[in-house]
């Protein structure tokens, strides 16, 4: 569970994407003589993050791999910042972002789920790893969602902070407003 003092520290969220955002399946093939990747995301993730917009929590993807389906959804959610490291090269991508941002580590909740994502969930302030995450980045981990990378565990965990903050009624509430709807 996450704990209110721990979601109130909260001011970025770092996300893996493969096994996080994704259910870790690529589908590739060629198109038209082109190489095409193509990704399954999950559309109850891509809620939670438009809900955390209403929020002071940024959001940021960090991928072991360039993928231009990554990109693609990134750009759809308004994701401000993606990086793709080649390499998986994660931690010194992280350091940088966090030094950019004026974050400190203590203010960082991480989602990963395997082994490339260790040296971040160390340091983290509040470390996640989805359900379907190696051994590794459980251990490394303070919560575990109940649902797996790309079936929802994003949501889960933008919900659980939210609520731990007591935030996630005001946000849900902005929402919808912004749409024209009213909270029942």
């Amino acid at each position: 569970m996450i704990t209110a003092a721990a979601a109130k520290r909260v001011r970025l969220l770092g996300l893996d994407v493969d096994g996080v955002l994704t259910d870790n399946g690529i589908w590739i093939g060629p198109a038209a003589g082109e190489r095409l990747e193509l990704k399954r995301f999950d559309i109850q993730d891509g809620l939670g993050l438009a809900i955390l917009r209403y929020t002071a929590i940024e959001v940021a993807w960090l991928s072991g791999r360039h993928s231009e389906a990554t990109a693609l959804r990134a750009r759809e959610l308004r994701v401000p910042t993606l990086i793709q490291e080649d390499k998986a090269r994660k931690l010194p991508a992280m350091e940088r972002l966090l030094a950019e941002k004026g974050i400190e580590w203590d203010e960082l909740a991480y989602v990963g789920d395997d082994l490339p994502d260790l040296p971040i969930l160390r340091r983290a302030g509040l470390p996640i790893s989805v359900a379907n995450a190696t051994r590794e980045a459980k251990e490394a981990a303070q919560w575990v969602t109940a649902a797996a990378g790309g079936q929802g565990a994003v949501r889960e965990v933008v919900e659980h902070l939210l609520r731990a903050r007591g935030e996630w009624d005001g946000a849900v509430t902005q929402y919808l407003r912004e749409r024209g709807e009213t909270r029942a």
